[in-house]
């Protein structure tokens, strides 16, 4: 039997399988170029060349940024040249090789080739540590006469030690079924002759195989060169397969190398030496690890080979008595496992002890008792259980000359290290090290503050809780000892000077003395013959289920069954008479045709059963589609029993997708703990394992979930769901662990209702027996828990965590966190900052430092990008502060700083509690103020300021999410250095960020980030060297905050402290000329306003023309010439947008701008010239030729208004119009009631002068009215619209022809085209502008909305614009 012969897809298949895996993970990747490195071919270390050594560079470089984005074809392909340029080829290039051809071409023949040249080169190297998986696939089916032909060997040769070891050479004395213990002690009880011959038997085992793997590598590369023709024509002969190889150098050299006193160096150790059972040393790897890596990692990467493994002696014990790791292998497997096992399973350095003892043991007590003339009977067959856990039978006194039974000796780790006996009361200190209490006060009472064997320093004098985990291992272990009268019973723990008490040598046990009684006992009679009278009864049951065409039959067969395996137990003979196929067959007949629901619940029960005891009965089962179906259809229907049987048959997650199980599943957890049939696994756990895993499959995408949103978030759910974190089982606390996390992420409101319902002990207890996937997503679990919107609740749940495991969370996480991976470690790292937080911030913490330094470090580390932006998330989710969804309210707090939407307040404290807050909102502010404070103290203080070095980095990178997070995260660190003690590190800070704010403040593309970036700045000039650093960007930082003052009250802030107090400053209010145009052709401007990012002008040619008024200002859009004469006002009624026009014509004409186009849209007829011209909604108000104001409704209605004054300027604000008259008088009239107050009385003329008030407008609740220079020097006045008095004046020497006001300033136009500007705020003038020529006047003016653009049009027709700059 050679094997299917392999053909040009089969070879392809595999080798592209074995390659995807390599390139998709990066560890496993490393760890096969570090082993494929140390080796030249030839089992020897080499120095690679120079060509071998930058390809590794190349295909190491594309592989591992082929996480984020696609590998560089080109890099691949140069690393290609440089390999296939080689002149002799190696293990590594041949690796480098295949790697670079599967990333380009995804698999292929070169590939291929590459793979099967490692097996050419170096089989052992090829099957032992690099292409395991290919081995297998390729090489083992063609070698596996050769593997069971030296497994022959083997068995023969160990069946001969075993009976010169006995004193019997009788082969058939053994019984085939020796367990793995006995297997051990023949081998250790080899002499050094059968030792020797065993040892030469494995190196030709080794050389037979490379013989033959490299034979057949070369058969497989002739397929390959022959392509898919050798599928169609006849392929090449196969190699012949080589059986035996002869003594060659090597073998006489190993045999010279080996040591000539095995005899007397095995008599040291107490039994004799086995040369199988040196282990090599490991050679180095080619790429370093962290310091707190651990050896285990790479064991667990190296995959399994598939010949026969030379293993030390315990290792056997260890894999017989230990139970399948959680974690790993299918979910269902590792919850069988938990079931299935014992209650007290030792500790692996335990079992190692204790074979190494007991192999110690048995050589004195032979070496002790006096030869026997007569030879031994052969031992009997011992129990199945007590093969691992009593000694020899050999070895039981049955017989007079018999040696004494040997005690199982104590496992270490249930010894105290200070008293050296079994632990009372044992506790776990935080370094790691377990302790009897009393031993340990002893201790610390003496003056010692250091752990007894770290030596390192102890924070407390106070002990922690007892590990009660360890305490319920030495009781179950102590049960266990009472079970087996040969082992003696372990002495409790004393005092530290009293001895321990002898161990105690009990009677054997009936089972291993069974053959030396004289007659069996009258029990074990009674019982055999009740369970063979059952037996008998199981198998009429089965032949009636199996045979019988009535259904009625065949289900009282199926509850005959059932009450006979309740009766006899789970008995080898009962299961062997169940487990067959046709009896399985049977029962899920009954499951297709049965209507009986305790009928279907019964057969669903046995077949739980049998498939939790029997693999073989899951093949069966899901041998066909239909049966799987059938179970589904069942659970559907209300049959909950059959979720335990879906959960064993282990389905697939894309199965579980497919089979629409989820609403079921969901209905079954809400239901709770309900089992009355106690079956194996509980429906609702089996319930939780398998929609873990159908929620894991669907993803996060809620639009795609295959359970809907409203079942995983009711409160019924939630609270069964919490209620299994604390289950027996670790795979249903991890799976119900995982509902949570994916409820959390559905809606992050019901954050706070999960972590009052969890109870996270077991959680805790769980992560010491789990994987490094499962571990992080514990960690995840807690992290998200402390997301909580009331920092009372949280530091709760920080306590729990600290306190509510078995062992120390701190130090376990101290030490996941230096073997965590990039992507974990910003996490682990934050979760653990934050515990070591809870108590004493300020003093120096091993934990706290070893959390902020892998922060800082994942931040600088920007060969991985995902790492450096948890850690940023981390650090912005360290403030504490989060919305009742969990989302981090960091940002937002930052940005309240900036007082948006504020202008010109003062600043106000943000944290003032609201009046309806009470005492407890108020302890909640202080709380989180607290806590805000010791995370910033503890990043920025560690490494004097470090952490800014990081963020200033991260702030360069073009991940726009990175420098998002990264600028909230510097922002507010810079900011609370302003609110913390002076800790020294403000300079640093300054030195790495200043330029980063300022350069962010200046060009990023939204404005929130700017508003950040203002916010930090702002923190530096609390400082002297901060205000002076900041002046080198004067230029810069006063632009953006005059572009953000208008929204933001901190901006002018600013403002005001960077123009030392005065805004008034020219360099601050400083004007630039935007555009000019002529329109002298139209005649003078006589009138300009602002709508909707447009400029209209009004012409003395009766033209109105349309500007652009936002990017290319003064653009021409639209014009239209409808007035016969002169526009000599435009009005804007902004709640309607429409545009109002008053002509010498004797119209108004009502405009719309839609689409570019200047629309007429209605004609009023005022049968006079309006002069100026004011509206609202209902009416218009406009001076004519004569005296007074006119008054038109839109209905066509008119009024004649203070007809006894000449009105020159005039202004209508919320239906009151405030006039300016030629005789300067100023009156308010009410237009609905037509009262009319005055605000200023008119003078008489002065020497024949008349002093008019020319222009007028209305601004938050003042009036300012521009004239000439009155006695007092000034022309501008400003009044309270509101009790009329007068709040300030401006002493201008210009006569104010018109006036504009905006948010900051006061514009004055002059009859000579000068311009002033004047702050509004102090009244004081800032500086000029000219428009047009020293003869002409300035018409009118406008400004924009935001008050940065200012447009005059002047009587010689031009009309310039000018921006703030």
């Amino acid at each position: 039997m050679a094997g299917p012969a392999p053909t040009y897809s089969a070879i392809i298949a595999h080798t592209a399988a074995f390659l995807a895996e390599l390139v998709a993970d990066p560890l496993l990747r490393r760890h096969l170029l570090s082993a494929a490195a140390a080796s030249d071919g030839a089992g020897r270390q080499q120095q690679h060349p120079a060509a071998t050594l930058q390809a590794l560079s190349l295909v190491s470089d594309a592989l591992d940024t082929a996480a984020s984005a696609s590998p560089s074809p080109s890099s691949l392909r140069a690393a290609e040249r440089l390999l296939q340029s080689l002149p002799t080829a190696t293990p590594l290039s041949c690796l480098l090789l295949a790697l670079a051809c599967a990333a380009r071409r995804r698999g292929g023949a070169p590939a291929a080739a590459a793979v099967l040249d490692l097996f050419a080169l170096d089989p052992a190297l090829a099957r032992h540590e690099l292409a395991p998986a290919a081995f297998e696939a390729l090489f083992a089916p063609r070698l596996l006469p050769v593997m069971r032909h030296f497994a022959a060997r083997r068995a023969s040769a160990a069946a001969a030690a075993a009976a010169a070891a006995a004193g019997n050479g009788d082969e058939d004395s053994r019984s085939d079924e020796a367990t793995a213990l006995s297997a051990m002690r023949v081998l250790s009880m080899m002499s050094g002759a059968q030792a020797q011959e065993m040892r030469a038997l494995e190196r030709e085992y080794e050389m037979v195989l490379d013989a033959n793997c490299r034979a057949y590598a070369l058969y497989l590369r002739k397929i390959l060169e022959a392509g898919e023709a050798s599928t169609v024509s006849s392929p090449p002969h196969p190699p012949e397969l080589v059986f035996g190889v002869g003594a060659d150098e090597d073998d006489r050299g190993d045999d010279e190398d080996a040591p000539d006193n095995d005899e007397s160096a095995s008599s040291q150790n107490g039994f004799r030496y086995n040369p199988m059972w040196a282990e090599t040393e490991e050679q180095g790897d080619l790429y370093p690890r962290r310091q707190g890596s651990v050896k285990g990692r790479r064991d667990l990467m190296r995959p399994p080979s598939l010949y026969p493994q030379r293993v030390p002696p315990h290792l056997i014990v260890q894999q017989q008595q230990r139970s399948p790791p959680v974690g790993r292998g299918s979910p269902v497997s590792r919850l069988r496992a938990e079931h299935l096992q014992s209650p007290a399973a030792p500790s692996d350095d335990s079992m190692e002890e204790s074979s190494s003892e007991l192999g110690a043991g048995k050589e004195e007590k032979r070496a002790a008792s006096p030869p026997s003339s007569e030879p031994r009977p052969a031992p009997p067959r011992p129990h199945a259980d007590d093969a691992l856990l009593s000694p020899d039978p050999a070895s039981s006194p049955a017989r007079g000359d018999a040696d004494p039974p040997q005690p199982l000796p104590t496992p270490k780790d249930f010894v105290c290290p200070i008293t050296s006996q079994v632990f009372d009361d044992p506790v776990t200190l935080e370094t790691g090290q377990t302790y009897e209490r009393r031993a340990i006060q002893e201790w610390l009472h003496r003056g010692n503050a250091t752990c007894p064997i770290t030596r390192q320093r102890l924070h407390g004098a106070h002990l922690p809780k007892t590990n009660y985990v360890l305490k319920r291992l030495i009781a179950a272990w102590r049960d266990q000892s009472q079970q087996h009268p040969s082992t003696p019973t372990p002495p409790a723990a004393g005092t530290m000077d009293s001895p321990a008490p002898p161990f105690k040598t009990s009677s054997p046990s009936p089972d291993t003395s069974a053959s030396h009684a004289s007659a069996p006992s009258p029990t074990s009679v009674i019982a055999q013959a009740t369970l063979e009278t059952a037996v008998g009864e199981l198998r009429a049951a089965v032949s009636c289920l199996c045979t019988s065409e009535d259904l009625a039959e065949s289900e009282k067969s199926v509850l005959k069954i059932d009450r006979l395996w309740r009766e006899a137990g789970a008995e080898q003979a009962v299961l062997a008479a169940l487990a067959r196929p046709a009896v399985i067959n049977g029962f899920v007949e009954i499951l297709f045709n049965s209507v009986s629901a305790q009928v279907l619940q019964v057969a669903v029960f046995l077949l739980a059963e049998l498939a939790s005891r029997d693999d073989a009965v899951v093949q069966t089962l899901t041998r066909v589609d239909s049966d799987v179906d059938c179970l589904v259809a069942l659970f559907k229907k209300g049959l909950v029993e059959a979720v335990v049987l879906i959960c064993l048959l282990s389905p697939t997650p894309e199965q579980l997708v497919e089979m629409d199980m989820a609403e079921a599943l969901v209905s079954t957890i809400r239901r709770g703990d309900e089992d009355p049939l106690k079956m194996c696994i509980k429906p609702k756990a089996a319930s939780v394992i398998l929609l873990s895993q159908v929620l894991i499959e669907g993803g996060t995408d809620s639009s795609t979930s295959p359970v809907p949103r409203s079942a995983l978030l009711s409160e019924r759910f939630i609270r069964s769901v919490a209620a299994s974190l604390e289950a027996g089982q670790v795979e249903e606390r991890l799976a119900a662990m995982r509902i949570l996390l994916r409820c959390i992420w559905e809606d992050g409101h019901c954050r706070s209702s999960i972590a009052e319902k969890s109870s996270l002990g077991a959680v805790l207890d769980a992560f010491h027996a789990v994987g490094d996937a499962d571990k992080f997503d514990i960690v995840r679990f807690l992290y998200e828990l402390l997301k909580l919107k009331k920092r009372s609740a949280a530091e709760r749940v920080l306590r729990a965590i600290k306190d509510g495991g078995s062992f120390s969370m701190m130090h376990t996480l101290l030490v996941h966190l230096q073997s965590a991976p990039p992507e974990h470690s910003p996490v682990v790292a934050g979760l653990l900052l934050q515990l070591d937080l809870l108590v004493e911030p300020r003093k120096l913490s091993m934990y706290r430092e070893e959390a902020v330094d892998c922060l800082i470090q994942c931040l600088k580390n920007a060969d991985f990008p995902r790492s450096q932006l948890l850690a940023a998330e981390t650090i912005m989710c360290l403030p504490g502060k989060f919305s009742s969804s969990g989302r981090p309210l960091a940002r937002s707090t930052l940005l309240k700083l900036a007082r948006v939407k504020e202008r010109h307040r003062q600043s106000q404290d943000l944290s003032v509690v609201r009046a309806d807050g009470g005492e407890d909102e108020m302890e909640e502010e202080k709380a989180a103020s607290e806590w805000e404070r010791k995370t910033a103290y503890a990043l920025v203080s560690h490494e004097f300021g470090l952490v800014f070095e990081a963020l200033s980095e991260c702030l360069k990178s073009k991940n726009a999410e990175l420098f998002t997070t990264s600028l909230v995260c510097a922002t507010w660190l810079v900011y609370m250095l302003s609110l913390l003690p002076d800790t020294g590190v403000l300079g640093a800070a300054r030195v790495c960020l200043l330029r980063q704010f300022v350069i962010v403040l200046r060009s990023a593309k939204h404005g929130s980030d700017r508003v950040l970036a203002m916010v930090a700045l702002r923190s530096f000039m609390n400082d002297r060297e901060g205000m002076h650093d900041i002046t080198t960007y004067i230029k810069d930082v006063l632009k953006t905050l005059r572009e953000l003052k208008k929204s933001s009250g901190l901006a002018f802030e600013m403002l005001k402290l960077l123009s030392d107090g005065q805004e008034s400053s020219v360099d601050m209010w400083n004007h630039k000329e935007i555009n000019l145009v002529d329109c002298s052709s139209n005649g003078e401007v006589t009138s300009i306003v602002y709508l909707k990012n447009h400029i209209f002008s009004g012409h003395s040619d009766g033209t109105l023309k349309v500007w652009e008024g936002s990017e290319n200002i003064l653009r021409l859009v639209h014009e239209a010439q409808e007035h016969t004469k002169a526009i000599t006002s435009l009005s804007v009624l902004h709640s309607e947008e429409k545009l109002y026009s008053g002509s010498l014509d004797r119209t108004i004409r009502v405009w719309q701008f839609r689409d570019g186009v200047l629309r007429c849209v209605e004609i009023h007829d005022t049968r006079d010239p309006v002069q100026n011209l004011a509206v609202a909604n209902a009416m218009a108000c406009f001076v004519p030729q004569g005296a007074g104001v006119k008054l038109l409704s839109w209905n066509g209605g008119s009024k004649l208004l203070n007809p006894s004054k000449y009105v020159r300027s005039m202004a209508l604000v919320h239906g009151k119009l405030f006039c300016g008259c030629n005789d300067s008088s100023i009156q308010e009239i009410d237009l609905a009631s037509g009262t009319l107050g005055v605000i200023q009385s008119g003078n008489k003329r002065i020497l024949g002068k008349a002093n008019p008030i020319y222009s007028l407008q209305v601004h938050d609740g003042l009036l300012y009215t521009g004239s000439t220079p009155s006695m007092d020097g000034a022309s501008v006045k400003v009044w309270n619209c509101a009790n009329y008095n007068l709040v300030g004046s401006m002493p201008s020497s210009m006569e104010a022809r018109s006036l504009v006001v905006s948010a900051d300033l006061i514009y004055l136009g002059s009859r000579n085209g000068a311009v002033e500007i004047w702050s509004r705020e102090k009244l004081t003038r800032i500086g000029t502008l000219q428009a047009g020529g020293p003869s002409c006047r300035v018409q009118c003016m406008a400004v924009d909305g935001d008050g940065d653009v200012l447009v005059v049009g002047t009587s010689d027709g031009r009309i310039q614009a000018w921006g703030l700059t």
